[in-house]
């Protein structure tokens, strides 16, 4: 399946400018061929490629807007790594394995102050589209930690640290819940003093086995867990 990205309204679907551009000049694609499009709302559509000049549009035959999305959704809100490639794989990686929403974090110690979001979204959009994701996940702003925190529901919110000496229960321990939320610290974990807060919140820790993962590892690791438990 040729999946893109679009607009999908009455019974109409238009491709986004950007993927018109890659039908046509790097894929070449021919006038006739089978598309399919998504406006990753759940929404999508399929029909016939219709190639006029420069423009890419679809003869509609179908439209869906009963796709299924994942369950249960996850989000996990993480710390940007200091080398931007690494909290990129993470996202291309969660993504495929059906993550709902992802937050960017920035605590005591993020060395990276500014990221560029909308390349993740783009990231996001393009990972999506490779494993046929008709429900694009969330991709929000920059936040600091203490502002995260006053939008989250504490009894479904858990967060992976390495302090060894605080209790932290095991990740196969945690009930189904519909909607789930994983805090991930950055390079040299959460401070002390995060990880007292989130306590004083109401927000469990949870370990993620024996070794100690790097943010990205520790992310991907979570995004698995919860794709083995995809209904």
């Amino acid at each position: 399946m040729k999946l893109f990205f679009g607009e999908i309204n009455n019974g109409k679907a238009i491709i986004n400018d950007e993927e018109q551009q890659h039908i046509v000049k790097v894929l070449r694609m021919k006038d006739g061929e089978e598309i399919h499009v998504t406006d990753g709302k759940g929404n999508f559509a399929s029909g016939k490629l219709l190639i006029e000049g420069k423009k890419a549009n679809i003869e509609v035959s179908e439209i869906k807007s009963d796709t299924s999305d994942f369950n249960p959704k996850l989000h996990i809100a993480i710390a940007p790594t200091k080398n931007i490639d690494r909290i990129e794989f993470f996202v291309e990686k969660a993504v495929e394995m059906g993550i709902s929403e992802i937050t960017i974090l920035q605590t005591e110690k993020t060395e990276r102050k500014n990221i560029s979001i909308d390349k993740l979204r783009k990231q996001a959009i393009a990972a999506s589209k490779q494993s046929l994701r008709f429900h694009f996940p969330i991709l929000n702003d920059l936040i600091k930690l203490p502002d995260f925190l006053k939008s989250i529901n504490p009894s479904t919110t858990f967060v992976a640290h390495c302090n060894e000496n605080l209790e932290r229960m095991e990740l196969k321990n945690i009930p189904h819940i519909e909607n789930i939320t994983f805090l991930i610290g950055p390079e040299g974990d959460f401070s002390d003093k995060e990880i007292n807060l989130l306590a004083e919140k109401g927000i469990k820790a949870v370990s993620l086995g024996n070794q100690r993962l790097r943010t990205e590892t520790a992310g991907v690791f979570v995004a698995s867990w919860n794709y083995l438990n995809l209904q």
